[in-house]
């Protein structure tokens, strides 16, 4: 089991990291959250989970270990995959999740893509007990937020083109974006503002 990756990030291309360790590349699938603080060049530790199916083998990565346990532990819930788990953190912090889930507050959950009703009140069931005893101020979470920086398309398509990696239609994608990609340049930013506009 390959539990971290230690090294430099080669290229971003949302929702995956090429990682550079050693001279070995690894493609690593992130939350935005995540993806979010890097930047190319940049020397990182990525707390890793390895999935293995008959067809691939597939890496996520996260630059919190936190947040790698509580990706296990979305990975539990009877019908969730990592796609709905990245999406899930990737829409909601950590902290919003607990407390979303401690306070059976449905309507905020199925904001995140692919997560009806059903689902929601299965992960509200399914985590409550495993979150008691989590509490928002001993969850480690990061202040900071890098620029963030893409080759190729616009910012404006690559913030698209992060969202639709995590289950959003195009033409949802392209509506949370048209609604702040005026106030900001870098696709990072346009990100978050659109996900944080979710949840407000």
């Amino acid at each position: 089991m390959i539990g971290c990756l230690i090294g430099e990030v080669f290229a971003l291309e949302a929702p995956t990291v090429l990682l550079n360790v050693n001279g070995v590349g690894y493609e690593v699938d992130t939350p935005l959250s995540t993806f979010c603080q890097l930047h190319k060049g940049q020397k990182v530790t990525l707390w890793t989970h390895l999935t293995v199916r008959e067809d691939a083998q597939l890496l996520y990565g996260f630059l919190d270990a936190q947040e790698k346990t509580i990706f296990r532990t979305l990975l539990k819930v009877n019908g969730v995959g990592p796609k709905m788990a990245l999406g899930i953190l990737s829409t909601l912090s950590i902290d919003l999740l607990i407390h979303t889930v401690e306070n059976e507050d449905l309507n905020t959950l199925v904001k995140v893509p692919g997560v009806g009703k059903k689902t929601a009140e299965r992960l509200m069931i399914e985590l409550r007990d495993r979150f008691k005893a989590m509490s928002a101020g001993n969850v480690p979470t990061n202040s900071t937020a890098p620029q963030i920086q893409f080759t190729g398309n616009s910012a404006v398509a690559e913030a698209e083109a992060a969202l639709q990696s995590l289950g959003y239609k195009p033409a949802e994608a392209q509506k949370l974006i048209n609604a702040v990609k005026g106030d900001y340049i870098e696709a990072g930013d346009i990100i978050r503002a659109a996900l944080k506009s979710m949840n407000k």
